[in-house]
């Protein structure tokens, strides 16, 4: 049998219930992800609207309307939120589209690293050092090369 590869992880469980994404899985992934990624960030945007509008002074009507339109909006944000969390993908930014896609490398956790408007996953980071950290996922090639 094959050794897999250091940065292709086998779907693990370190944790209870956590997934580990290989590069190419957290690639076929965003077929799907994507998609969910684009209502997340349209549904927040019209959150922050009615937000936005809700903070203005207005009639009580309005401001019922506005409430009732607000918590719809949360309601489903919150619904797509999860539907990436069974996925086992954490969102990491509303507005950008940032996703983190958990995965092992040298025996540690890292994060593949996608946002809205990639084709594909093309960075990581250590899990303490967020967007700024983002890395080359060549180099995880690279590694597993030497």
């Amino acid at each position: 049998m094959p050794t897999p590869h250091a940065y292709e992880t086998r779907t693990a469980v370190a944790r209870k219930g956590k997934k580990f994404f290989t590069l190419d899985e957290a690639n076929r992934s965003l077929v799907y992800v994507k998609r969910v990624v684009t209502d997340i960030t349209e549904c927040y945007q019209q959150a922050v609207q009615v937000r936005q509008r809700l903070e203005r002074p207005a009639g009580d009507a309005v401001a019922d309307v506005l409430r009732d339109e607000y918590e719809q909006s949360m309601s489903h944000l919150n619904d797509l939120i999860d539907e990436l969390q069974q996925v086992g993908v954490e969102l990491k930014d509303f507005e950008k589209g940032l996703l983190d896609f958990p995965s092992l490398h040298e025996g540690r956790e890292i994060y593949l690293c996608w946002h809205r408007g990639e084709d594909r996953v093309r960075c990581w980071h250590e899990t303490d050092s967020g967007f700024a950290g983002r890395k080359d996922v060549r180099l995880l090639e690279h590694a597993r090369a030497a």
